[in-house]
């Protein structure tokens, strides 16, 4: 009879089920038990992200008219905040994506996840391009129209050109289709590598920020109007960097009745 720690060792390294597997549900040793509902339990998260990872790659391949064409994925970051860039990025993924298996929506990962993926994202990419758009032209144009702007010169920058584009939730006017797709960076993997791209990207702008300006914490809130940032607002003012047409920036400036 193998011992507990045989036993987890030899789990550890086993991916599939395996015929002497089937002496362990016999195994009336509760540890045994413990160790096979764990092994399961890890499976079956192992099945669940790929087949997460593999729908993904199969909508992004709909969209195809040959399997030889090209998607590019764009997403933004930042639509929300009081303060700093909107930040948009376009990604052409390669055929094999193995190695980034479970890459998904920005917003669902860890900072250190993101970093990890935008880093392996850059590396095999067939290409791909990050704009950045300041908040004097979001001020200038609004926010809707600043990111559209930003999207399609991000998407115009990518070599080779992509056959299609899929924007996560916008429609672009770009020469070649586009489609909009809500939820995208749910659904796309070029979408969710591009979301990821633009967060990263993003929040590295604001950290910069943080330094400048010290007093608002743009490093903990990446600009959104969090209590600890409107406390800021009100204590200090507007910063060079607020977007002025955004409330509560917007009537703090007026009642300075002086621009920034």
């Amino acid at each position: 009879m193998k011992t507990i720690t045989e036993i987890r060792k030899k789990l550890k390294e086993t991916a599939v089920w395996e015929p002497w597997m089937e002496s362990l549900q016999q195994d009336q040793r509760k540890s045994v038990q413990t160790l096979l509902k764990q092994w399961n339990k890890k499976k079956r998260l192992a099945e669940d992200l790929m087949h997460n990872h593999q729908s993904k790659i199969q909508f992004d391949q709909s969209f195809k008219q040959h399997p030889e064409n090209l998607a590019a994925g764009i997403d933004e970051a930042g639509r929300g905040p009081l303060a700093g860039p909107v930040v948009t990025a376009a990604v052409i993924l390669p055929k094999d994506c193995s190695v980034l298996l479970g890459l998904d929506d920005s917003k669902k990962m860890s900072k250190e996840k993101r970093e990890t993926f935008a880093k392996l994202i850059r590396e095999v990419a067939v290409s791909y391009s990050v704009h950045v758009q300041s908040p004097e032209e979001i001020d200038r144009q609004n926010i809707y129209q600043a990111t559209k702007e930003s999207m399609t010169k991000a998407a115009l920058a990518l070599d080779p050109e992509p056959s299609i584009i899929l924007a996560d939730a916008m429609k672009l006017e770009v020469p070649m289709p586009c489609e909009s797709i809500i939820k995208g960076d749910a659904k796309s993997l070029a979408i969710a590598a591009a979301s990821v791209l633009a967060k990263t990207e993003r929040d590295g702008i604001m950290e910069s920020y943080a330094e400048t300006y010290p007093v608002y914490g743009f490093a903990k809130h990446a600009g959104y109007g969090t209590p600890e940032h409107l406390d800021a607002l009100q204590k200090y003012g507007p910063c060079p960097i607020h977007r002025k047409t955004f409330e509560p920036v917007k009537s703090l400036l007026q009642e300075q009745r002086q621009p920034i």
